[in-house]
């Protein structure tokens, strides 16, 4: 959402669960990094009921846009009501937020759908489902690209993505800047982001198709800013796991060359960032485990989920798309692929095409 790219996580898009490992198309829905598709060179900028935007605002590149935006994140305390949209589909979550600037913690409760709490402390994760009485704990890696990455010379983002000032529109009830992260090719989605003026904190997002469509959305209905969230509430709620069953899944970090497998072709602008494999507390051959490999431009992600090929289960090759999300699975050898990420399918293909086995 969260992640590559430390915006409030509830703006955040997958990396796919990486504690299940498991491609559970098109059901998995977490908060993680910004994906993005290319907007046509000629597109003219969408009209609006905006004022002008302001000369500071104006001045900002894009690695400045990325980093104020983090930091509005830190350096608020929130309660707030997010809505989703992508297709017919809307969800809505109620959110509590709080930084002391070292520790993060977030409570997340679902308002449609089934019924879920999700506590975050830092990359520490809990989520409640009060109708099975399960807790599944788990560990979500930042991957230590966000905002350090802004200031390495290993910062690509300004290579394949450009900042476009809009103007300035009122979000819930709070003057935000508009501005948008255009990418530079035709392998990445394109964002319009409302940022909240005195802040930073990023308080309404949309994910741009190919012609300026909007793929999905997400913003604030509503938003009280340096609300009075308690961290030690939410630690002691963290903590209490009375009456559920708790599911702990076990990861072993590796690396796609030791479990047998490369990249003929990188993709551009996309390095590899982790890579795990499901531990069952035994030795396995290396390739037999299911594993995710995730790749990241800065903003956009992408997961290669890699099992052993099931002729009952793997029975066609296929894609789909949910709103801004894509999909493309397909065999590779005794092996089944599946590539999940917010970015175009040709994106996806080329990850998919260029995955062998080395052994």
């Amino acid at each position: 959402m969260t992640s590559v790219l430390t915006l409030p996580s509830h703006f955040l898009r997958p990396f796919p669960q990486p504690a299940l490992l498991v491609p559970a198309w098109p059901g998995i829905r977490r908060w993680s990094a910004m994906a993005l598709l290319a907007l046509s060179s000629g597109l003219s900028a969408p009209t609006y009921s905006q004022t002008t935007a302001p000369a500071q605002a104006a001045s900002r590149s894009v690695n400045e846009w990325l980093t104020r935006m983090h930091e509005g994140s830190r350096q608020r305390a929130y309660i707030g009501t997010l809505v989703v949209s992508a297709g017919s589909a809307m969800s809505a979550s109620k959110i509590w937020h709080v930084c002391d600037g070292n520790q993060q913690m977030e409570r997340i409760d679902t308002l449609t759908g089934t019924q879920r709490t999700t506590i975050r402390r830092n990359n520490e994760v809990i989520t409640f489902v009060p109708e099975a009485k399960t807790a599944l704990v788990e560990k979500r890696d930042s991957l230590g690209m966000f905002p350090e990455l802004l200031r390495t010379p290993s910062n690509v983002i300004p290579q394949f993505y450009q900042a476009r000032e809009v103007g300035v529109q009122r979000v819930a009830g709070h003057l935000a800047d508009m501005v948008e992260i255009l990418p530079r090719d035709e392998l990445r989605f394109g964002y319009r982001i409302w940022s909240e003026q005195q802040s930073g904190l990023v308080v309404k997002l949309q994910t741009l198709g190919q012609q300026g469509g909007v793929l999905e959305q997400m913003a604030f209905s509503e938003l009280q800013l340096d609300a009075p969230v308690s961290m030690e509430k939410l630690k002691k709620l963290m903590k209490d796991t009375r009456g559920y069953e708790v599911h702990k899944p076990a990861l072993k970090k590796t690396t796609a060359e030791a479990e047998g497998w490369r990249l003929r072709e990188a993709v551009p602008g996309f390095s590899p960032m982790s890579c795990h494999t499901r531990d069952n507390g035994t030795p396995q051959p290396p390739g037999s485990a299911p594993m995710q490999w995730v790749f990241s431009d800065g903003l956009a992600s992408v997961s290669l989920f890699v099992e052993p090929f099931d002729p009952l289960r793997h029975v066609q090759e296929s894609s789909a798309v949910v709103g801004a999300t894509h999909s493309v699975s397909r065999r590779v050898g005794e092996h089944w692929l599946t590539v999940l990420g917010e970015v175009p399918d040709q994106t996806l293909r080329r990850f998919a095409l260029a995955l062998e086995r080395t052994r």
